[in-house]
């Protein structure tokens, strides 16, 4: 079997586009060619399969009221036997759970990230080996943003995302990746753009046969 790799996340990992100038086919989702996971896979190589498990507006444990099914947490278990056997699990969340709404700050969003890394762990789907996760924080919500459904205080409770993962990560001995530097664009100001896809999947493409 191929070495197989998936990427649990929300609309970045799903590649949702929010200006269609960025997108080759101008649409809602980048292609094929564009999206970090797709791009991975050509890096890597046809020795390892990369399988994408996104879903816009998902969040790491925090039901949404308003959106049903939105919390990875009530979908991990049946993702991860779905797709067994898992060689390396990648979880990029974060970016939905500073929805006001929610009422998390940084701290208590990695504790959501911590409980499920630890349901992670906790599943048959990993084969003969040890279970394999790197956790990405996305890049900080940028200063420019404004969104009434998602709430004020977005973009500083943002910012402390990636300091919290990486304390849980260390804490958990699991992989960590900030994402920091990776592009987003300056519409939604949460949202990966073409570069910043391609940005992510050549970090991820120097690391991943590190961690297999």
């Amino acid at each position: 079997m191929k070495t197989h790799i998936l990427c649990l996340g929300d609309s970045n990992t799903h590649g949702y586009c929010a200006d269609p100038n960025d997108c080759a086919d101008h649409g809602i989702r980048f292609n094929e060619d564009e999206r970090w996971t797709c791009r991975l896979q050509k890096a890597l190589g046809d020795e390892y399969l990369v399988t994408e498990e996104g879903l816009s507006g998902r969040t790491t444990v925090f039901v949404d009221p308003i959106h049903e099914s939105m919390d990875a947490l009530s979908a991990i278990y049946a993702l991860l036997k779905s797709h067994e056997v898992i060689d390396l699990l990648i979880i990029m969340l974060g970016t939905n759970d500073v929805k006001e709404r929610f009422g998390a700050n940084a701290a208590c969003i990695a504790v959501g990230m911590e409980r499920l890394i630890l349901k992670a762990k906790s599943v048959d789907c990993w084969g003969t080996k040890q279970p394999n996760i790197l956790v990405v924080a996305p890049p900080p919500i940028g200063a420019g943003f404004h969104d009434a459904v998602m709430g004020d205080g977005c973009v500083e409770k943002s910012a402390g995302v990636a300091e919290q993962f990486r304390i849980i990560c260390e804490r958990q001995g699991v992989h960590f990746l900030d994402a920091k530097n990776c592009e987003f664009n300056q519409v939604d100001f949460m949202h990966l753009t073409r570069k910043g896809h391609a940005q992510l999947a050549e970090l991820l493409a120097a690391k991943v046969p590190e961690l297999i």
